[in-house]
């Protein structure tokens, strides 16, 4: 599913900002990953609606995810970051998370419980005036 998805992807190249000297001022090494979520082919309607969801900050208004990368001072590293980013991402989003186990009930906690209760109402017990 990787593979078909990232031949859905859009590639932009710009000046990167940053160290590199001279080099940065000629070569386009930023890269930006466009991939436009409504517009997949490859995924379900249910998978679209959970990326949308999940990636939210990282989606324009138009749907697109964008993944952003200028680390390097070669596009080739760029762009290659840029896919495993974007495939981290959307592996991410399309996991489900985990379900919270609460932790067990043991016979002894009720028991501990109970105790703990007779004793708050002994000690109230006690405050009570008797009136004779």
């Amino acid at each position: 599913m990787q593979e078909a998805l990232n031949k859905e992807v859009k590639l932009r190249m710009s000046r990167s900002s940053g160290s590199g000297g001279q080099h940065v001022n000629k070569v386009a090494t930023k890269v930006e990953l466009i991939f436009d979520i409504p517009q997949s082919k490859t995924l379900t309607e249910e998978q679209k609606d959970l990326l949308l969801k999940r990636l939210a900050s990282r989606v324009n208004k138009d749907g697109e995810l964008s993944v952003v990368v200028q680390e390097s001072r070669s596009q080739l590293l760029n762009r290659r970051a840029a896919f495993k980013k974007f495939e981290q991402l959307i592996r991410q989003a399309l996991t489900p998370p985990k379900k919270r186990k609460g932790p067990p009930k043991l016979k002894g906690n009720k028991e501990q419980r109970l105790k703990a209760k007779r004793l708050v109402s002994e000690k109230k017990s006690l405050r009570k005036k008797v009136i004779i």
